[in-house]
């Protein structure tokens, strides 16, 4: 019990005096789930009936004494020119792709080779996540690697998971690689 106040209290006093936030930027083509991830992160529950977000939408993220505030933005052709913009100077940047829609793999990678060559974005970190990996006739994610051609994304710290909205597969693993960059 008294271990249990204590813990309230030293996460009060985190939150309060030692209060970190930071700003993620999730984009991805339509359906691979940025939405249904986020609402999972943030401690609400998967839905297969997800609608297409529209525009954008954000939310917070508490781990510990770190808020991170999550801009999901739509993945639709017309809203992908708004992408630069809404990852111009964040902490990091997510790129979710649908591992088990192959025949989408070049358009995913077109888009964020062109998003990565805009000098703004230049040192912002990213994370690319292969969702859906609780589906068969999926890529692993050395398959992923290679057909996003990361190895030649320059400047900046790249790295890759497989993820599972829906099983919520190594989504500690994603929380933790953008906790490193909370005070970057």
């Amino acid at each position: 019990m008294a271990a249990g106040l204590f813990r309230k209290v030293y996460d009060w006093l985190l939150r309060t005096f030692w209060a970190t936030e930071m700003d993620v930027t999730m984009i991805g083509l339509q359906n691979a789930g940025k939405t249904s991830l986020l609402r999972v992160l943030s401690g609400g529950e998967f839905t297969l009936d997800s609608i297409p977000t529209v525009g954008f939408n954000m939310k917070r993220v508490q781990r510990g004494h770190v808020t991170l505030k999550c801009w999901d933005l739509g993945g639709q052709p017309r809203f992908r020119i708004m992408w630069e913009r809404y990852c111009r100077g964040v902490n990091a940047i997510v790129f979710i792709v649908d591992i088990a829609d192959i025949a989408l793999l070049p358009m995913a990678r077109e888009e964020l080779h062109a998003l990565m060559e805009h000098e703004n974005l230049e040192g912002i970190p990213l994370l690319v996540l292969g969702n859906k990996s609780d589906l068969p006739d999926k890529l692993s994610v050395d398959e992923l690697i290679d057909a996003m051609d990361l190895k030649n994304i320059a400047h900046r710290e790249v790295s890759c998971y497989g993820i599972s909205a829906k099983e919520e597969t190594n989504l500690d693993a994603v929380l933790q690689w953008l906790l490193k960059f909370a005070n970057r």
